[in-house]
């Protein structure tokens, strides 16, 4: 018996030398950008469990850490700590650029269009990518009506202020319509059907399962390009299952690690993440406006750009951009009519 363990065991190394001599083939005429194949010391067995656990591009390494990663691809901890190393050192993340540098990387964000000339100009030409954008508001400020429109527009090619990509949208309040999608559809001159084809949707139960749903669509970015993910809303599975000062913490750690998983997606896919937030008035508030959106500061840090809904006169609606990298606060004015948002 133990000349037959021996035996396999001698047969395991000479396959994996086998492995690391075609490797070696691979790495030395490495052709275009680097793969993970390129990364050292990572064979195909190692190259395959990071592809199978959703790990198809350096970037989507790089920004992992080592616990996750070692958890995702059933690796070890220490491997996994040298397996990033490498893959920010080959997709030149984590060192510094210059402003030249970030400005060419950044000529790679692409604009969306919302239908209504006043938001996008208030948005600097459209909603952006690589960003989370959260809009709350109250009941009927007109959130979802924004989801539904972006979803369907990002359908629409780049040259009509479209991504020309899916869409993938999170349910967490039961509000998506696929009625309201073909209405603007039809609004824009597009088939409904082909729309709602490449709009994918899920149901989030629970604050756990919202958190799933952001490794499935991962997975999936593997063969469909995401360029659009909907959260709507973000908080609420959060609010109604960790109640009171004594869960604030627990709550506040996991919606930080949500959204810090929705930005590496954005990053990854080069898309744009919207969330949508519930609010709350504040009653000891004597003076301004008392609709606070819920979140606290994780939400406020995490969020790209900061848009309030609130009705207005005529029902027509107030976008107000409240922050910004890059943009100065303002109002936009907009309708939601049945052909979808119009100035």
């Amino acid at each position: 018996m133990a000349t037959k363990k021996k035996t396999n065991e001698e047969s395991i190394e000479e396959t994996d030398l086998m492995d690391e001599e075609v490797e070696e083939v691979v790495i030395e005429v490495p052709d275009g950008e680097p793969t993970i194949d390129d990364l050292p010391g990572v064979g195909p067995a190692t190259a395959e469990k990071l592809v199978e656990a959703g790990f198809n591009e350096l970037l989507s390494i790089a920004v992992m850490s080592p616990s996750e990663l070692a958890t995702a691809a059933e690796l070890g901890e220490a491997v996994s700590a040298k397996i990033i190393a490498a893959a920010k050192k080959l997709a030149n993340i984590g060192g510094f650029l210059s402003g030249n540098e970030l400005l060419e990387r950044r000529s790679h964000v692409m604009k969306l269009t919302s239908g209504s000339k006043a938001l996008d100009e208030l948005l600097g030409g459209g909603f952006e990518t690589q960003a989370i954008c959260e809009v709350y508001g109250e009941f009927g400020s007109g959130k979802t009506q924004i989801g539904h429109q972006l979803a369907v527009n990002t359908i629409l090619p780049v040259e009509q202020g479209g991504f020309g990509g899916e869409v993938f949208y999170i349910d967490t309040e039961d509000t998506f319509r696929p009625e309201r999608i073909a209405q603007m559809a039809r609004g824009i001159g597009l088939e409904p059907e082909m729309i709602l084809e490449r709009i994918h949707v899920a149901r989030a139960y629970n604050s756990a399962h919202q958190m799933l749903l952001v490794d499935e669509i991962k997975r999936m970015s593997r063969n469909i390009e995401v360029k659009l993910v909907i959260v709507d809303s973000l908080t609420s599975h959060f609010r109604s299952e960790y109640l009171g000062r004594g869960k604030l913490a627990e709550r506040q750690q996991k919606l930080n690690k949500h959204l810090r998983e929705l930005k590496q997606l954005s990053d990854i896919c080069n898309a744009l993440v919207l969330v949508t937030n519930q609010v709350h008035s504040k009653p000891d508030a004597m003076w301004g406006d008392p609709t606070k959106p819920v979140g606290g500061h994780i939400v406020g840090h995490a969020s790209t750009f900061r848009i309030y809904l609130r009705k207005s006169k005529g029902g027509s609606r107030i976008a107000r951009l409240v922050d910004s990298p890059n943009l100065p606060e303002g109002e936009a004015k907009f309708f939601v009519v049945a052909e979808g948002l119009r100035d």
